[in-house]
């Protein structure tokens, strides 16, 4: 399963670009909520809020190199879902590098899948360990743009 095909224009976001600046890691889990939930008819974004803060509280999903990857599982999904938030001003996220985050890709599916969970988690791995994308993905300047990024990323093959 490619990025995009659980991704799409309104899961993807510039903190700065509709409702103002995330501060925080609570600011930037209740944005990813929203972008996740947006179109979803089986799950609200204060339960995906939910599943993003119990797994937060496990672990930071702070990766390091300026990345979080939150994720979980939903009953009440029957597919895998992502959306991306690049935060112009970086955010403090409890990384274990200790390093501010500025990407930000999240993740949620079923409970039942867990193997497509995963294979998903490490795609997306993949592409954000390459410092060159994740240097032109901080410097997008819409939705739009990183959302073109992704989908050019992927057609390369990287």
């Amino acid at each position: 399963m490619a990025l995009a095909d659980i991704l799409n224009p309104d899961r993807v976001s510039v903190s700065c670009e509709t409702e103002g600046l995330v501060q925080d890691k609570e600011q930037a889990l209740r944005r990813l909520a929203a972008l996740l939930a947006n179109g979803q008819k089986a799950v609200s974004g204060e339960r995906i809020l939910e599943v993003l803060a119990e797994r937060e509280k496990l672990q930071s999903t702070g990766v390091g190199a300026g990345v979080a990857v939150p994720h979980g599982s939903v009953a009440e999904l029957d597919h895998q879902i992502g959306a991306l938030l690049v935060c112009p001003e970086p955010i403090p996220f409890d990384a274990i590098d200790g390093q501010p985050v500025s990407i930000i890709f999240a993740l949620v599916g079923p409970k039942g899948a867990p193997a497509e969970h995963l294979k998903l988690l490490a795609r997306v791995s993949r592409l954000l360990r390459q410092p060159g994308f994740r240097k032109q993905l901080s410097e997008v300047g819409s939705g739009a743009e990183a959302y073109q990024l992704i989908l050019g990323s992927e057609a390369a093959g990287t």
